[in-house]
């Protein structure tokens, strides 16, 4: 009777390790494949953000950049606009300081704001007399496109100075440059052919511009050639004359009601147009309101 109570214990045993195989043998491919798979989830997820980033940093940037910009002030959102339109015109590449592309943009935003400029004219023209004759110192911006479609040269007053321009005024027949803001006029056949007329808004500085028949037209003496002979480009009565094969297409894009700014730094210049708070309420605050 004892024997046959061990045997069945025995067998009991046997049949129960039989069972716990079997059951090791199923699961443990189960938790192989679990054990397996743990350690590469995660840098897989890691990996595929890692990856998103990279494919679309654009997207990234323009997040941080909206949630910056909107954390600024005005002022600040303004500086940072005209910083990216400066960028897009690729002006710094062509020799345009940030500082004077400021100043003849608030200009241009102060104009536009007080109903002096047309509505379909977006070119804005800016001159810096900081530069020598011998240098492009004239740059056409089409702001509708981001483009800069003219960068030449451009010849100051006789009597302004030799390569550099030193001194301006607004008196007739002083033969010199006047600084400061125009709109652009109406086109003419005059004394040096095609011209365009030019309206000096800053009293004090350029408001006898129109008596003075201070005008845009072509000269000989701007070039490259008279450069090379004389050192200097030649020098007008007082109008930014410009080169020959030039002037009439530069003519054709800011004619009837653009903005032409006149810049010369520390030559005692002022202007209610470089108003930053006109300026900022056009840029910045209509946008806003208008998004």
């Amino acid at each position: 009777m004892k024997k046959q109570h061990h045997s069945s214990v025995v067998q009991r045993q046997r049949d129960g390790r039989r069972r716990s195989q079997r059951l090791v043998r199923r699961v443990l491919p189960f938790v192989a494949s679990l054990f397996l798979a743990t350690p590469l989830a995660g840098p897989l997820l890691k990996s595929s953000a890692h990856t998103s980033a990279i494919t679309d940093p654009t997207l990234a940037k323009v997040k941080v950049k909206v949630k910056t910009k909107s954390a600024l002030s005005p002022l600040a959102r303004f500086d940072a606009t005209l910083r990216e339109t400066y960028e897009r015109l690729g002006a710094e590449q062509q020799g345009l300081r940030f500082e004077v592309f400021q100043k003849a943009m608030t200009g241009y935003l102060n104009l536009r704001e007080t109903g002096h400029l047309a509505a379909a004219q977006q070119h804005l023209t800016v001159v810096d007399f900081d530069l020598p004759s011998t240098e492009k110192r004239l740059w056409v911006l089409d702001l509708a496109n981001d483009k800069i479609v003219f960068h030449t040269l451009v010849a100051h007053g006789h009597n302004s100075g030799e390569n550099g321009a030193s001194q301006f005024s607004n008196t007739n027949e002083s033969n010199m440059s006047s600084l400061g803001f125009y709109v652009t006029g109406t086109e003419y056949e005059g004394k040096h052919g095609h011209s365009l007329r030019l309206q000096g808004l800053d009293e004090g500085f350029n408001t006898n511009a129109f008596t003075r028949s201070i005008v845009m037209h072509g000269a000989d003496y701007v070039s490259d050639a008279f450069i090379k002979q004389n050192g200097r480009l030649g020098r007008s009565l007082g109008c930014p004359a410009l080169p020959l094969d030039q002037y009439a297409q530069i003519i054709d894009q800011v004619k009837g009601g653009s903005c032409l700014f006149l810049n010369k730094s520390d030559a005692g210049y002022t202007s209610k147009y470089l108003n930053q708070n006109i300026a900022v309420a056009a840029l910045v605050l209509k946008r806003a309101t208008n998004s």
